[in-house]
């Protein structure tokens, strides 16, 4: 009866992984035909001539460089500005004593609760108060930080302990020292994780890009392909096309650094 329970559970978890994945596979390979291919009744699975001219058509209609180069530019810098400040927010939660610590906390926690979208419009008046629409400042400026990262940092700091920072202020270090040479390499799973993300989730922004900026040259790649869908009109193959463009890095990197991940996220830290 076991062996049948397992038989029939590796079955159903074949089946759902064929129906979450095929919707990807059929974008790639949709992309690859041509007009009557992706139209067809029937539809079709594999085209019969892959037409790697797609992607060629596709840069030639939309500027879909510019596209990469600003969603590249601005997840890496509001991942590099999420490590460090998150990083240093957790240490000092973890580490330092100061008045009003668990108040701190309370707040962090509370502040865990209000969703993004209650927020957004009054960040989008305070960007537009300094003057910052269709600028690289409006995109990063609010993800300079997250409150989640720094509680999620601050949990994994405290499964490494405090005998860690006070051996090392004995010894004379300073708090950027102990951070950099022993804190770091000790939490980079966590860390890993967080900056991975991070810039995922900066890579798939829409709602807040999209109220930032009208400027073409200002879009992120989620916000060129809503408007490549528009402006292309009924060129099926070349829409998804351009979605395969913008998917493809970002679930490489997931591939690459999916161990990473999920150590991070499993592991609880060293107990010192």
């Amino acid at each position: 009866m076991k062996k049948v329970i397992t038989t029939l559970s590796y079955i159903f978890i074949i089946f759902m992984a064929i129906i979450t994945i095929f919707p990807f596979i059929y974008m790639v390979l949709a992309g690859l035909m041509t007009y009557s291919e992706v139209t067809s009744l029937p539809p079709k699975i594999i085209p019969e001539v892959f037409q790697w001219h797609n992607y060629v058509a596709v840069f030639e209609k939309a500027p879909f460089l510019r596209y990469f180069t600003n969603t590249l530019f601005v997840s890496l810098v509001t991942t590099a500005a999420t490590l460090i400040t998150a990083t240093l927010a957790a240490f000092a939660i973890t580490s330092m004593e100061f008045k009003f610590k668990n108040a701190v906390l309370v707040i962090f926690v509370s502040l865990l609760m209000v969703p993004h979208e209650a927020i957004i419009f009054t960040n989008y008046n305070t960007i537009s108060q300094m003057g910052l629409l269709n600028t690289y400042g409006a995109l990063i400026i609010p993800f300079l930080t997250s409150i989640f990262y720094i509680y999620y940092l601050n949990t994994y700091f405290k499964g490494i302990g405090t005998t860690y920072y006070k051996a090392a202020k004995i010894d004379g270090a300073s708090n950027l020292q102990y951070i950099w040479r022993i804190l770091v390499p000790m939490a980079k799973p966590a860390l890993t994780t967080v900056g991975i993300l991070t810039f995922i989730a900066s890579w798939n922004s829409f709602l807040w890009p999209l109220l930032v900026t009208n400027d073409k040259n200002m879009r992120l790649l989620n916000n060129g392909l809503s408007a490549f869908a528009t402006e292309s009109g009924s060129d099926v193959q070349l829409q998804l096309a351009a979605a395969t463009l913008t998917v493809v890095p970002i679930l490489i990197i997931y591939l690459i650094f999916r161990k990473e991940i999920i150590r991070g996220v499993a592991k609880n830290g060293v107990k010192g």
